[in-house]
């Protein structure tokens, strides 16, 4: 039975409305531990029963949420107060002051809305009026002592938690692949299988060269990594996400240095409401508590440092580098190492051409800001440049790249089998145990031997399938016989045949320059007609080199004349006969050759100007040739007809063949003075013969021994 408290505060009209007892508790963890504390908040529900109100309601959603600065709104205290302010509560009820606020804006809306509407408040000792000024300014010390008290405690907590990290022991979770021993030193983790599958992560990244090829190369081979599970202790066994692997690499803890703070949380004003966002990832140099060589690391810290600046590098977001250096399938070898020794700025590749394959080398200089690019051009012939440089440098390691190609080749799907092998031996010890547990049971006891059977069989039924994919990885193993490895060994010899055969890949070429050559900065000179290159080598060597600037696509363009020409012939001329013009003109190619038949259609197709290799017949029309055969006579003949004014003739452009309409060989007077050419042997151009007439027929001539022949 529920003892009756009087309280003089309490009015008639106070007990006519309803009582809300509110609860809170900071975290969920509390609300999962701290079960005392729920039981005595919710006792405060029969406090208010013992004060004379029968209708409470408990408010209790705002279990697990903190109340303090920025901190989440709460809806539980939302009600509260809008419960209030329509006048249907007569008493507030709660534990303490910290339960219903942690800060003195809260605090103050409630005290003003409860004194307001005239709504009481009560904790566990007192019932306060808030139109007495001894209750208010009770209450006011109260809230004024709970805000001073989580700001103590917090501090305490903080410097407590920053002296322990600073003396690096502060651990909330270890990361996958560590463990401490009896003594608290952090190891790596005695299962073997984890802290090799861990090792294998940085092993990939190092040959591979991107987070991204190495997330794909576990997913592509079903090899698995370690993960922490959310919630529990125990690791989980899963096909690692991209975002895994990234966290792998990129955690400076795996280097054996112990970071702390390296997240921090800033509060910020967003919207008018005060709210906790985490900040960016700060380099482990820059956080608060930095320890090196702390514990024992998977790679060492200039390993880290290394794969680093490698994903930066990789990086496409705007903080990376000016110009994006992962390892892709382009013609370009250089991308990501040429600098501008004039602006400072990274060269990018351009790709043009009928394919999109010719790479091309820019510096966009103030391009952005309405200027012009810095320097640009072809990138071909400086790859191959540098190609050579390289070649010389790395010669003499060809024999040991030969060896090391042959170990690689020996020890094909090596990682994948060795991630199977500990994957068997671990199913194998989970199975035995399965068995022993299921066989320490009754058999009698079919509910809990059921359940334990089936787990037997699920264990031997993956032993199964790990070693049918160990059988499959041994049955594609690749053995080299012995004229293979006499051939590997004769490519070391012979590396710059290797290195030029069209059978090397772009991306092979580019991961030996990015692993010799640190940087190329590029200067050219006032007139653009040379290149100087200054290589500067992994290891602080420097090497100078000077070459003629590759030309570009306007540079080697075809001479406007010259398309002109080929426009204008290409109607009904043939490719050779529109090669014969030009090259009688002095016209050459944008390259400096001479035209022919091949080139002329070269240009034809890259500038979409249409043609045909051979003349195309014209029945109206015939050429010089074709007119004196017709009519029997000479060139010559043709030609002074053409001079007399006799004979119309038409030429595309000066040089090209002639054209002669079929028409005016046969009018009059060409057939006129042709027929009297055959008869006589003479060709008289005007009204009679002439006494200096040739005779152009010595066998219809007669005894006029003064003619020509033809």
């Amino acid at each position: 039975m529920t003892e009756v408290v009087y309280s003089p505060k309490i009015k008639p009209e106070h007990l006519a409305r309803k009582a809300i007892v509110y609860l809170r508790q900071s975290s969920d963890k509390q609300v999962r531990q701290n079960k005392e504390s729920q039981l005595l908040q919710y006792a405060v529900a029969e406090r208010v029963r013992a004060l004379g109100w029968a209708q409470v309601e408990v408010i209790n959603s705002d279990l697990g949420s903190s109340a303090g600065i920025a901190a989440a709104q709460r809806e539980g205290f939302e009600r509260v107060l809008s419960l209030v302010a329509l006048g249907e509560v007569g008493i507030v009820g709660s534990r303490e002051v910290s339960r219903l606020s942690r800060t003195d804006k809260d605090w103050c809306r409630l005290l003003e809305v409860c004194q307001i509407f005239g709504t009481l408040i009560a904790d566990d000792q007192q019932v306060y009026d808030l139109n007495f000024l001894d209750d208010q300014l009770v209450l006011g010390i109260k809230g004024t002592l709970s805000v001073v008290e989580l700001k103590v405690i917090r501090q305490r907590l903080l410097a407590g938690q920053e002296s322990k990290a600073r003396r690096g022991e502060l651990f909330k979770r270890l990361p996958v692949g560590y463990a401490r021993d009896a003594v608290g030193k952090v190891v790596f983790h005695p299962d073997r299988r984890v802290s090799e599958a861990i090792q294998l992560v940085f092993t990939k990244f190092r040959e591979l060269w991107s987070v991204r090829q190495t997330f794909q190369w576990f997913r592509d081979h079903d090899v698995e990594l370690p993960a922490n599970p959310i919630q529990g202790t125990g690791l989980i066994w899963k096909i690692p996400s991209q975002s895994l692997v990234r966290d792998i690499l990129s955690n400076p803890f795996y280097a054996g240095a112990y970071v702390w703070a390296r997240r921090p949380v800033k509060t910020l004003l967003v919207d008018g409401r005060l709210e906790k966002r985490q900040g960016a990832m700060r380099p482990a140099e820059e956080c608060r508590v930095f320890i090196r060589d702390h514990h024992v690391g998977y790679i060492d810290w200039a390993t880290y440092e290394e794969n680093r600046r490698m994903v930066r590098r990789n990086s496409v977001s705007r903080e990376g580098d000016e110009s994006m250096a992962a390892i892709r399938a382009g013609q370009g070898l250089l991308v990501g190492l040429l600098r501008c020794g004039h602006c400072g700025r990274k060269l990018h590749v351009r790709y043009w051409g009928g394919r999109g394959t010719n790479a091309r080398y820019l510096c966009k200089g103030d391009f952005d800001d309405g200027g012009q690019y810095c320097i640009g051009f072809g990138g071909s012939s400086v790859d191959h440049r540098v190609g050579q440089e390289v070649l010389n440098v790395i010669a003499p390691l060809g024999v040991e790249a030969s060896l090391r190609a042959l170990e690689e080749l020996s020890a094909d799907g090596a990682a994948q089998r060795a991630a199977l092998s500990r994957k068997l031996e671990q199913l194998a010890y989970e199975a035995k145990k399965a068995f022993e547990q299921y066989d320490a049971v009754d058999a009698r006891n079919r509910l809990a031997a059921s359940e334990l059977e089936r787990r037997w069989n699920e264990k031997l039924e993956e032993i199964e399938v790990v070693k049918q994919r160990l059988s499959s990885l041994d049955a594609q193993r690749y053995s080299v016989s012995n004229e293979e490895e006499i051939r590997i060994r004769s490519m070391g010899d012979r590396f710059a045949e290797v290195w030029q055969s069209n059978h090397c890949p772009p991306t092979f070429k580019k991961m030996i320059f990015r692993t010799a050559i640190e940087e190329i900065i590029v200067h050219t000179d006032l007139d653009r007609k040379s290149l100087e290159l200054i290589i500067h080598w992994k290891g602080g060597v420097h090497t100078q080199l000077a070459m003629e600037r590759p030309r570009s696509a306007t540079e080697t363009a075809t001479p406007v004349e010259a398309l002109d020409i080929i426009r204008s012939m290409a109607v009904r001329h043939g490719d050779d006969q529109i090669a014969s013009v030009l090259n009688r003109r002095g016209y050459s190619t944008g390259k400096g050759k001479r035209w022919n038949q091949v080139r002329v259609a070269t240009a034809r197709r890259n500038h979409s100007i249409v043609g045909q290799k051979r003349a195309l017949p014209d029945p109206e029309r015939v050429s010089l040739s074709q007119a004196a055969r017709i009519c029997g006579v000479s060139h010559r003949t043709i030609e002074r007809l053409v001079e007399a004014g006799l004979l119309k003739r038409e030429q595309v452009t000066p040089r090209a063949p002639w054209e002669i309409r079929r028409s005016d060989l046969d009018a009059e007077p060409i057939r006129r003075i042709i027929d009297c050419l055959h008869r006589t042997g003479k060709l008289i151009l005007l009204g009679g013969r002439t006494e200096d007439q040739l005779a152009l027929f010595t066998e219809n001539a007669g005894n006029d021994n003064a003619g020509y022949h033809v």
